[in-house]
């Protein structure tokens, strides 16, 4: 009797089969569905989570940061932290200016206080018109507060912070000197958890030790004025010392800070979700095997091979939107959490001083939503199409099983992602970003996935082949190789699983001890001093104050001390879009560099140097984000009228990722005439004790304000920093090694299962039920143990990547490359032992089957 193969129709017969086979297969293996639901579940919410906690914290921040420019539609500085302030009065009287608004911007410490709190010296006047909402709000019964020469406005949350109310007196530090001020009320409005002090701009530049200098101004145009244009032609007419730029720019400064860290934050967020796919991949493909009999009976009924895939499609698709929908509210309950109990920063330290909140954003919800539902149909396409084009007759048949996932051994696609793989890490960084990397990594990952048919039947038909020449073979042993030898395609996917964990671990690991190591040996090679002097100025650069020449003679005198070398710590503006630049004045032996920086290759001897040409040494930074190369001629605004350097050497910096120069300190205090010091390198007498000289230093008359450190105690700083900043890095690894051992227990369940019929043969020839389970954990052993080896190196070869390719596009240095092997060896003692007991314990229920029931072929 001829078959009709005309295709079911749509509706209602078709809708009401499709969900006939969806309610039977959830019903039938509730629990892996249930897995593969909360593995994607858990992808999406780590990744959403990532995204709303960075998203909440740069809004935050760009707000607080648009709060200080109010009106403006141009900000004037100079590429030195500060300018004349006869600026001011050439800006005020600029046709097309309406308004100029000076400014004095400052990061000052406060005694007792870990952290800095930004003061600003405003003219009350002019300010009110363009930053409103920075004015300070006087007692009624002083309104004339807003000028005094002691007065000072603190927002909510910098009272909060130093604990005070209008009324009291706060102390803050000016260079070595302490100031006393009286808090003469709040500011208008200020963001959420934004610390901000405001004076007046006099009072301000009088008592911290800057008459007759400014930060910025701050300028709104006549209506009708061309922004553009006039930015432009004021550029021009000032010259390259000066800098001229729009408000929006500094959110674009610190979106090119913490973009690098923000990226890799969500990348490895979505670890997990890749992991994710790969469980639904094995979840989909196993179910598509164990039903292959049903499909054929269905293709024999007339359901065409367009609705069998769109079937299988459906279900992936439907297991991926559960899981997105719980990962949605998962990740804003993760995401508020971490906001109201951790902070923003995720430990980058990037967004400091803000308290965002999280608000759902459609676009980024459905965007995870897609991706969540996207990499589960991607997982289910090749079983979907593997049962498509299977021929319904012989897979009718019992023992068809293997012949389902033959496709999967054809090693071409693999190879072709491999290719595309080592063709992407040539591909400089997009947006910069290492977007090419990444794509790198994933198609690495692909290709030694889809690899693992046919290296699985190359293994293990080499380990049969082997045990097949020797006299005495147990048979357990035998049996399991046979079984693995012959059923390639079911054994890879359990392999896979194991491959795809251990090599995402093994490139993580690799990764950050590379760069803890690094790190490590730098910082040691830089603390060649036994003591270490600050001058505590709440933030980085020190511009708030610093040691006065007759200061950096008493601690030079001190009784103990052999040298003191003094140090300048300041920060220069290149590029308006971009962060700024920190520069180091320090003592640098021209002809050794290296004995005071780490250097990454070689350096100009002064000897090439033409006469009056003044060295400086940059970071790697420099290379990477402004071109700068080895014995180049480059053009810096320091000093009056700016200077011509040539860049002698480049060293690496681990501390400044926006880019770094140092210049010899004599040649910085000719050029700026600043005398100043932020930092001193101590070197101790021999015989005499650094605890005694550390006594000695704290007893000077300034000895209140200075910060004294052993190398040992900066060296356990930084990485205790190191390891808080990568905090969130080891809980999202440690996720995604969950999310793949919960993949390897569920492929070994469902395989185990799926084989009822063939423990049952096993056991009508003579095989014990005991023996049955040692040939399965010794399957498990074996599977485990290929899986780890082959993720060791797909593993070492990702990480090459990363350490190589990302790393050095993301954050701009470099860093050797060291393998934890202690580590690795514990982590693949750990999965080879749960593997075996996963595969024993799954097995369990399959050898409990009669043996008579098991081989039915129609029960």
């Amino acid at each position: 009797m001829a078959v009709d193969l005309r295709p079911l129709p749509r509706a209602p017969g078709y809708r009401v089969l499709a969900r006939w086979l969806m309610v039977a297969e959830w019903r039938s293996h509730r629990g892996r569905a249930l897995v593969a639901i909360a593995t994607i579940a858990l992808g999406v919410a780590l990744g959403y989570a990532v995204q709303l906690i960075n998203s909440a914290a740069f809004t935050e921040f760009s707000a607080a940061a648009r709060s200080l420019s109010g009106e403006a539609d141009l900000q004037v500085r100079g590429a030195q932290p500060f300018v004349d302030e006869s600026l001011y009065p050439r800006l005020a009287n600029e046709p097309g200016v309406v308004l100029a608004s000076p400014v004095l911007a400052l990061d000052v410490a406060v005694p007792g206080r870990t952290g800095a709190l930004p003061v600003l010296g405003i003219d009350v006047f002019k300010a009110r018109s363009i930053t409103p909402d920075l004015i300070g709000v006087p007692s009624p019964d002083r309104p004339f507060d807003t000028l005094a020469s002691d007065a000072i406005f603190l927002s909510t949350a910098a009272q909060q912070w130093l604990n005070v109310k209008t009324g009291d007196h706060v102390t803050l530090r000016s260079g070595t000197s302490d100031l006393h001020l009286r808090v003469a009320g709040g500011l208008v409005r200020t963001r959420p958890g934004q610390r901000l002090a405001v004076m007046d701009i006099a009072a301000a530049q009088w008592r911290f030790g800057k008459v007759g200098k400014l930060t910025r101004v701050d300028v709104q145009l006549a209506r009708g004025v061309d922004r553009q244009r006039f930015k432009r032609d004021l550029q021009q007419q000032l010259g390259s010392t000066w800098v001229v730029a729009e408000t929006h720019d500094t959110e674009s400064r610190t979106d090119r800070l913490s973009r690098a860290y923000r990226i890799n934050m969500n990348v490895l967020a979505l670890v997990a979700l890749f992991t994710g796919a790969f469980l639904v991949f094995s979840t989909q493909a196993l179910g598509v095997v164990r039903r292959r009999s049903q499909f054929a009976m269905l293709r024999v009924l007339g359901l065409t091979r367009a609705q069998l895939l769109r079937q299988i499609l459906l279900e992936g698709a439907l297991l991926g939107l559960l899981g997105s929908l719980c990962g949605l509210a998962l990740g804003y309950a993760m995401a508020s959490g971490a906001l109201r109990f951790f902070g923003s920063d995720l430990g980058g330290g990037y967004f400091p001083g803000v308290q965002p909140r999280v608000g759902f954003e459609p676009l980024a919800s459905a965007v995870f939503l897609a991706l969540g539902v996207a990499v589960s149909v991607l997982g289910s396409v090749a079983p979907a199409i593997d049962a498509a084009r299977a021929r319904p007759a012989p897979a009718l048949k019992a023992g068809a099983e293997e012949s389902a996932l033959a496709r999967l051994a054809t090693p071409w696609p693999a190879f072709g992602c491999l290719l595309a793989a080592a063709a992407l890490t040539r591909v400089p960084p997009w947006f910069d970003a290492p977007i090419a990397g990444y794509l790198a990594v994933a198609l690495l990952l692909v290709g030694g996935i889809a690899l693992m048919p046919r290296v699985t039947a190359l293994i293990f038909g080499a380990a049969g082949r082997a045990r097949g020449t020797r006299r005495r073979a147990g048979a357990t042993g035998t049996l399991a190789i046979a079984r693995l030898a012959n059923a390639p395609g079911q054994a890879s996917i359990a392999m896979g699983g194991v491959l795809s964990s251990f090599a995402l671990i093994v490139a993580m690991a690799i990764m950050v001890a590379s760069f803890r190591v690094s790190v490590d040996d730098w910082i040691t090679h830089l603390l060649s001093a036994d003591l270490y002097v600050r001058v505590a100025s709440g933030g980085n650069s020190g511009d708030s104050g610093g040691l006065r020449p007759d200061e950096q003679t008493r601690i030079a005198t001190v009784p103990g001390i052999g040298n003191a070398a003094f140090a300048r710590i300041t920060h220069l503006t290149l590029d308006p879009a971009r962060p700024d630049v920190a520069l180091l004045a320090r003592e640098i032996d021209a002809t050794d560099p290296g004995a005071t920086l780490q250097m990454t290759g070689a350096v100009l001897p002064p000897s090439v140097l033409r006469a009056g040409d003044i060295p400086i040494w940059v970071s790697e930074a420099m290379i990477d984000l402004y071109g700068y190369e080895l014995g180049q001629r480059v053009r810096l605004s320091l000093g009056e009228h700016g200077q011509t350097f040539v860049v002698a050497g480049v060293w690496r910096d681990y501390a400044r990722q926006s880019g770094a120069i140092q210049i010899r300190l004599a040649d910085y205090r000719r050029l700026t005439g600043d005398s100043t010091a932020t930092d001193v390198a101590v070197t101790v007498e021999p015989g005499v004790s650094v605890e005694r000289v550390v006594a000695s230093l704290k007893a000077l008359p300034f000895g209140a304000s200075l910060e004294v450190s052993q190398p040992g105690e900066i060296r356990a700083r930084t990485l205790v920093i190191f390891d808080r900043s990568f905090a969130v890095t080891y809980l999202l690894e440690a996720v995604a090694i969950v999310i793949g051992l919960f993949g390897v227990a569920a492929t070994f369940s469902a395989q185990t299962l799926a084989r009822a019929r063939e423990f049952g043969m096993l056991r009508h020839v003579g095989v014990t039920r005991a023996q049955i389970l040692a040939i399965l954990a010794s399957e498990g052993g074996l599977l485990t143990a290929s899986g780890i080896a082959l993720g060791f190196a797909l593993g070492f070869a990702i990480s090459l990547i990363l350490v190589f390719v990302v790393n050095p596009q993301s954050f701009h240095w470099s860093m050797s490359l060291h393998v934890p092997w202690f580590v690795l060896g514990t982590v693949a003692l750990v999965m080879l032992m749960l593997s075996c007991t996963t595969a024993v314990v799954a097995g369990r229920g399959a050898v409990s089957v009669d043996a008579v029931r098991a081989v039915k072929e129609d029960w």
